[in-house]
């Protein structure tokens, strides 16, 4: 199970990753195993030296969008806290994963692209593509 989001790489550019666990329920574990499971709008936030999850849409028999809880260690959390005040960034989830028995949530460290960056990294991309389409032909 991999559950990606794919507005982050657009939006942010990623400087840093780290891996954290979730608190979920029951029900909410068969529907992230089930990939049902949304972080396009989501995002995290550290609130009384705790990381949640906040808007991240888990498709259960009761549908409701309440924050989850973000497992990491007081030094990492305090890291992440130091760095997100120095450089202005934001803690976005990139994709939820399961490792074993667990299911795991990618943090990224990321800082917003403004619009002329998204601009470039699309004509990056798409020159990148026009390159191997013509190397193959």
């Amino acid at each position: 199970m991999h559950i990606f989001n794919k507005r982050a790489k657009r939006n942010y550019k990623i400087l840093e990753t780290i891996t954290a666990g979730i608190v979920l329920t029951g029900e909410e574990v068969k529907a992230a195993r089930a990939n049902k499971v949304n972080l396009d709008l989501s995002f995290a936030k550290i609130i009384n030296n705790e990381v949640f999850l906040i808007n991240a849409a888990i498709t259960t028999k009761n549908p409701q969008s309440k924050s989850k809880k973000l497992l990491l260690n007081k030094k990492e959390i305090i890291s992440l806290k130091t760095k997100i005040k120095s450089r202005n960034l934001t803690l976005i989830p990139l994709k939820m994963y399961t490792k074993g028995p667990l299911i795991k949530l990618e943090l990224g460290l990321g800082k917003t692209k403004r619009k002329f960056e998204k601009r470039e990294s699309l004509k990056k991309r798409d020159i990148q593509r026009d390159i191997e389409r013509e190397l193959k032909g």
